[in-house]
């Protein structure tokens, strides 16, 4: 086992922390979200007076 590189195995380790550490920050991090605050919008068009005959 002269000359083994275990150095290897710690890049892969490190990727493999990496892969699974971001999806699990996205998930329990703070959002992201920019929408503005609008809330509700009142309905103001016409309703559809037609029936749709389905098949």
């Amino acid at each position: 086992m002269k000359g083994l590189n275990l150095s290897v195995f710690g890049y892969f380790f490190e990727g493999l922390v990496q892969y699974f550490a971001e999806p699990v920050g996205r998930i329990f991090g703070p959002d992201d979200d920019n929408y503005p605050n609008i809330g509700v919008q009142p309905f103001d068009g016409d309703a559809y007076a037609e029936t749709v005959e389905i098949l």
